[in-house]
């Protein structure tokens, strides 16, 4: 991997020799992200002033990341660029989704699932090189939109076990940013057999209007992967992309400690699915997913990797060519 000190040569290397319109670039960042430093916000954005007329903004609060993005759509900027991870990628998109303001990522969180979904490399120094060439071959496209209750979503999301993850890891930041994949595999075993093997919660799961069962933890897909554990990618469900129209998932139908090595085996497997297993069920090729708590207890509720509370229903659907992209 290239030192990050390469960055400071980049925007020498991609500045235009000839004076012409530059593209206007917000660069959204997340200060607290698992890899975002001040010393490399700043070398990225000038590394990125090469080729684009670039603002850069840090985020203050949560949900401010939407605001910038909303603003920057409304201001006529070419592109937003959302560096930190999975969660403020989110953010701008719910920011921009339905305006023709296109959106694109440089990867500074733990995971950055989006970011490799788009064809964008996961290590920053590469990321960045690639948005500076990106600037010659400018190409926006739509991608689909899942949603969930009010709150759109770009490749995953679950009621469940992973949101009872999320929360737990989302609790504890600073663990997060220094133990990172271990820590949430850490949590997920803990989580699974302190809380989920003893008593776990019950939900009642719809697709398209067809009562399909119940279960413990629902897992619905805009895109595949669902995750990844490091650079290796997690799948779930089958048949799930970002421009189908269309949302894919699985059920986990019960929580015991002998369903576990099955499935754990399948989920890093490149051959087997997940919805294989005995204790899941898949779906595929659905319009909408409603899930409910069977007793009427809140169970805990995630999106693209991010904790946002309890609920006791959640209906996820899909709407395509909802957000325009760029990679």
């Amino acid at each position: 991997m290239p030192p990050i000190d390469h960055l400071e040569q980049l925007g020498d290397a991609f500045a235009l020799t000839a004076p012409v319109e530059r593209k206007r670039m917000l660069v959204i960042v997340n200060p607290y992200a698992t890899t975002v430093s001040d010393r490399l916000r700043n070398l990225v954005v000038s590394a990125l002033q090469g080729r684009y007329d670039v603002q850069a903004i840090d985020t203050a609060a949560k949900d401010h990341a939407t605001q910038l993005a909303r603003e920057a759509a409304d201001e006529g900027f070419d592109v937003v660029v959302a560096f930190g991870g999975d969660g403020t990628l989110n953010e701008a998109a719910n920011g921009l989704a339905g305006s023709s303001t296109p959106l694109t990522t440089l990867p500074g969180g733990s995971a950055n699932v989006f970011c490799k979904m788009l064809g964008i490399p996961g290590d920053i120094v590469d990321a960045t090189e690639h948005l500076l060439r990106m600037a010659d071959d400018f190409q926006p496209r739509k991608v689909d939109m899942a949603r969930v209750n009010d709150r759109w979503f770009t490749f995953s999301a679950g009621m469940g076990l992973d949101a009872a993850v999320v929360a737990r890891v989302d609790a504890h930041p600073k663990r997060k940013a220094r133990y990172g994949a271990n820590y949430f595999t850490a949590a997920a075993v803990s989580t699974f057999t302190r809380r989920y093997v003893v008593s776990p919660p019950r939900l009642e799961v719809e697709v398209d209007g067809e009562a399909l069962g119940g279960g413990v933890s629902v897992f619905v897909q805009n895109g595949d992967p669902y995750t990844y554990f490091r650079n290796t990618p997690i799948h779930v469900a089958d048949h799930s992309r970002l421009d189908s129209g269309l949302l894919a998932g699985a059920i986990l139908k019960r929580a015991r400690l002998t369903d576990m090595p099955s499935i754990a085996w399948r989920v890093f497997s490149p051959n087997r699915q997940v919805t294989d297993a005995r204790a899941a069920q898949g779906f595929h090729d659905v319009d909408g997913v409603v899930a409910r708590s069977a007793d009427g207890a809140p169970i805990p509720l995630q999106v693209d990797g991010d904790y946002i509370g309890d609920v006791t229903e959640a209906r996820f659907s899909v709407v395509p060519g909802k957000l325009t992209v760029v990679a």
